[in-house]
């Protein structure tokens, strides 16, 4: 009979492991941050769904767009529509997190307190759903984005991975099938609307746009004017008051 590994070279094993782990997220994440990602954790998880669902028409449209190709007021509605301190903190939004438990607490509808930063992490190296080890990877991840990556770098991926409707990723692709546009033409108007679908891509349509999705464009639209326009992404100050910054 096999003499069974001791407990120790068992831990020394599980080290060796969780280290090269590790190692190797970090070795990705800083490649990443001068290489276009090629695609992301949620987007491979919709072509496996299109396949095992045998959505033989299922086309994934999606392609790199670079900071310097996509219009001043694509990443300000992000911003103001998803994570108005973007700017300023360092991964999580702990004001929002807050805000969103007292919320549920009073029973009211559990909103999002992500941040455009978890959001990257979590498109591009996670899955959707709800659960602690998703939730605990994703804040893993975001660690790695912000200790890594500036704040453009962040921002500038969100934009190209962010889905806007189904089987669309990108703003480049956002912009040539809903407005027959370059991601570069685009104006504020039609920034807000991609940024009003962000929270429910599935359910919110940017090219028919319900009710809600029309005011929460006009919202997005007032709240960039009130930041200060694209000038609020290089500020050295945080808006006076963020409680609405995150409507989801």
């Amino acid at each position: 009979m096999p003499h069974l590994p001791s407990f120790r070279r068992l831990l020394r094993y599980a080290g060796i492991v969780i280290l090269s782990w590790i190692a190797l997220s970090w070795l990705v994440v800083v490649v990443l941050r001068f290489v276009p990602p090629w695609t992301s954790a949620v987007m491979m998880e919709r072509r496996v769904e299109a396949l095992v669902h045998g959505e033989k028409d299922f086309r994934l449209k999606q392609h790199w767009v670079p900071w310097s190709r996509i219009s001043s007021w694509a990443p300000i509605a992000m911003v103001a529509g998803e994570d108005q301190t973007f700017p300023f903190h360092h991964g999580f939004d702990f004001r929002s997190i807050q805000n969103a438990i007292d919320a549920a607490d009073d029973g009211k509808r559990l909103r999002g307190a992500s941040t455009i930063s978890q959001q990257t992490a979590k498109n591009l190296f996670l899955w959707n759903g709800r659960s602690f080890v998703r939730k605990g990877l994703e804040a893993y991840f975001t660690v790695l984005l912000e200790a890594t990556w500036p704040k453009r770098r962040i921002l500038e991926v969100y934009m190209n991975i962010a889905q806007y409707g189904d089987g669309i990723y990108g703003v480049g692709a956002a912009s040539d099938i809903f407005f027959h546009e370059a991601p570069a033409q685009l104006n504020l108007a039609q920034a807000a609307r991609l940024a009003a679908a962000l929270p429910n891509p599935d359910r919110f349509r940017v090219d028919h746009p319900s009710g809600y999705v029309l005011e929460r464009s006009h919202w997005i639209e007032q709240q960039v004017s009130q930041l200060g326009g694209p000038g609020y992404l290089e500020s050295r100050q945080p808006p006076r008051d963020t409680g609405q910054a995150r409507r989801r």
